[in-house]
């Protein structure tokens, strides 16, 4: 018994010790298996990542095609595909080329065929021009035999014939002095105010034989001198400017025409003019600078004289043209009792004038209102 007590306990120790080795081979096995399956598991997701993204690029390629993958694999396949391309770009630049080309010459042809037009325009505009100015010419060297004047008051067949020499464009004292310094019977038509010569009207303050010249519609350069009087103008803005003249001109009886080659050729435009003149006392005097002026006809309406210029004197500025063209002023007179010329306040027509004493001796020169006396109309 006392043995049995005694072994008990030795085979109670013995069993103690034997059990923690037995839970440390089953910790371990529990370590490794652990361990394997996380290597496992982590496999399984590499593969798992590998067989998504295949799917994710495979998706992705669908969206988004890859230029590539139009080339064919071998390369004689794509070596042919990149020449046909090329041809194609080649086909497209010569194409272009082309038409370029063809735009390029179509512009030209229509550059010449502008240029054609403008120049056959000019050459007509230039043979209009020649032949109008050929026209003008032969009018203003001319006697004028055709247009028909009414006989002045004053002529007497017993006296010598009468020749006024009207000087058109007068503007200035200096003027003035250079024509009375020729001792003759000049009649200076002076230009109303315009914007170089705002003072014109005072010129003819003390002034007993003169006249005004106005500025009318020509279609040339001319018009532009400030209240040019146009055909485009209303009948009360052409009265107007009438009334302004006798407001300026208190004195004068006399009005000629400064160039207005197309103003005395429209009726409407001459009438409203001549109208307005008749209520404010002047005579109207045609410079005839174009053959077709309707002043005739309207003069006759309104029953009075025709008073018109025969001839101009310097269109050249020589003394030997302006000398022969006075003598022509000089024949007029001879055969018709009395002549109307114009000239200019050159200084070359001024010399010639004064050196004429041979050729004026055969005519009396007069003003145009001692050729012409009494009222407007009268």
């Amino acid at each position: 018994m006392a043995k049995e007590r005694k072994r008990k306990p030795s085979s109670s120790r013995s069993t103690t010790k034997k059990a923690p080795a037995r839970r440390s081979r089953s910790g371990s096995k529990k370590s490794t298996l652990k361990k394997d399956l996380m290597i496992f598991g982590t496999v399984i997701m590499m593969i798992a990542m590998v067989v998504l993204g295949y799917f994710i690029g495979r998706s992705e390629a669908a969206i988004e095609p890859n230029p590539n993958a139009i080339l064919l694999k071998s390369n004689s396949d794509n070596k042919a595909l990149f020449e046909s391309l090329e041809k194609v770009k080649q086909e497209r630049i010569l194409r272009e080329k082309k038409r370029e080309a063809e735009l390029a010459e179509k512009r030209k042809a229509n550059q010449q065929q502008e240029e054609e037009r403008k120049k056959a325009a000019l050459q007509a505009q230039k043979e209009a021009e020649k032949q109008k100015l050929t026209e003008e010419r032969k009018i203003l060297s001319s006697p004028g035999e055709s247009i028909l004047h009414e006989e002045p008051t004053t002529v007497s067949k017993r006296g010598k014939p009468k020749l006024v020499i009207i000087i058109d464009d007068v503007s200035s004292r200096s003027q003035l002095q250079h024509i009375r310094a020729t001792g003759l019977k000049l009649t200076p038509s002076i230009f109303p105010p315009y914007r170089l010569s705002p003072s014109n009207h005072k010129l003819a303050e003390g002034l007993t034989h003169y006249m005004i010249h106005l500025p009318m519609q020509s279609g040339k350069v001319f018009d532009k001198q400030e209240k040019t009087l146009m055909v485009t103008d209303t009948p009360e803005m052409i009265e107007e400017r009438v009334k302004e003249l006798r407001s300026l001109f208190p004195a004068a009886r006399y009005v000629n025409n400064h160039t207005g080659s197309v103003f005395t050729a429209h009726y409407p435009a001459m009438e409203s003019l001549y109208q307005a003149l008749l209520k404010e006392g002047f005579v109207f005097v045609d410079s005839r600078t174009i053959a077709g002026s309707k002043v005739p006809q309207i003069a006759k309406k309104y029953a009075q004289r025709y008073i018109a210029r025969d001839i101009f004197i310097d269109n050249k500025h020589n003394v030997s043209y302006i000398h022969k063209q006075l003598r022509q002023a000089v024949n007029i007179a001879n055969k018709r009792g009395y002549a109307i010329a114009i000239a200019h306040p050159h200084t070359v027509t001024l010399q010639a004038l004064a050196g004429a004493g041979e050729i004026l001796k055969e005519v009396e020169l007069v003003y145009i209102d001692e050729l012409y006396p009494g009222k407007a109309g009268r």
